[in-house]
């Protein structure tokens, strides 16, 4: 029944009562009204307005329970659905308002993983013209600073040499980036290797000391989901060594029950009030790309958790996150 119909029921039931009571009740209102013919109507009245508002309150109260959910609602977090319950026409609102945001999450999911793979083809063109343009070319200014210095006195023979240092510095750190940006070594050996080299990227260049601990009996991922769980940590990492005033970094990866969790804890700040930037934003697309669940905490220190849940057989070659070969075609 609908809420309309409802209330309409309850107050026709209620006014055919009291129609009811005053022809055969021995009920008279008098001219003036006397004290205790008010005392009847007012608690007649008082009964009436305690119904409908029973009534109301009952029909209302999903409505009120969906407002809520809906003022709460955040695309990158997945939450339960509200529950389809009241009246009629309440129970299709939240019919409706669910349908509504499963359309949401799947042009979400869509556009997000169209976003990603773009953008993984632009870090693997940008890698490959660093390693090939920019790499070769200082390489060439390497061995013609080397030829110069053998052919000139002393003095200016340092100074080449100093130029030298620089340009070979300035090349290993356009390696460093083009890795970071291009992890092939997560192609060609596997997420552990990975991060382990990750790691050790972070701990060589900057003043955090960054720690590992991989367990090594992990189930074998999708190459979708080691890229997701590769590009989280090192967007955590990147966070924690730039923002954090941490002194030491830690990076898990172990197998759980029914899938594999990734952690990043450092004991800095933590996170306070600030508003979480457009890097988590981007942790937490990858994460839903893959069915994964982020989860931040920050207290004495902040660690952002990664629980990847094992696909299903049948989905181990689903392209629904962007790929390291589809994204090098892309680049291509």
């Amino acid at each position: 029944m609908s809420l309309f119909a409802r209330i309409f029921l309850l107050n026709t039931v209620v006014l055919c009562a009291a129609t009811a009571l005053l022809l055969f009740a021995p009920i008279t209102v008098s001219t003036p009204v006397l004290s205790n013919e008010i005392l009847v109507l007012v608690l007649g009245l008082i009964a009436v307005l305690v119904a409908d508002a029973a009534v109301l309150r009952l029909g209302v109260a999903p409505l009120k329970r969906l407002r809520r959910t809906m003022t709460s609602v955040d695309l990158l977090r997945r939450k339960p659905r509200p529950v389809v319950e009241g009246p009629r026409d309440v129970a299709e609102l939240i019919t409706t308002f669910n349908d509504m945001l499963d359309r949401l999450e799947a042009a979400r999911d869509f556009s997000a993983a169209r976003a990603l793979s773009v953008q993984e083809a632009e870090r693997r063109r940008v890698a490959q013209e660093l390693h090939d343009e920019v790499g070769q070319s200082l390489t060439a200014v390497l061995l013609g600073l080397k030829r110069v210095a053998d052919q000139v006195p002393e003095p200016v023979r340092a100074e080449l040499t100093a130029v030298s240092e620089t340009t070979r510095t300035t090349l290993d750190e356009i390696r460093r980036i083009a890795r970071s940006l291009r992890p092939g070594v997560l192609e060609e050996l596997g997420l552990t290797s990975a991060l382990k080299e990750l790691v050790s990227e972070f701990d060589d260049h900057s003043d955090v000391t960054v720690r590992g601990r991989f367990d090594p009996d992990l189930p074998p991922l999708p190459d979708n989901v080691e890229l997701v769980v590769y590009r989280v940590a090192q967007e955590a990492v990147t966070n924690a060594v730039r923002h954090s005033r941490a002194g030491e970094v830690t990076v898990s990866l172990a197998p759980t029950p029914d899938g594999i969790e990734l952690r990043v804890r450092d004991a800095g700040r933590g996170m306070g009030r600030a508003e979480e930037g457009a890097g988590m934003t981007g942790m937490r697309e990858r994460a839903l790309l893959v069915g994964a669940a982020l989860t931040v905490h920050s207290a004495g220190g902040t660690e952002v958790r990664l629980h990847v849940p094992l696909p299903a057989p049948d989905a181990a070659t689903s392209d629904t996150a962007p790929d390291t070969a589809s994204a090098g075609e892309a680049a291509r």
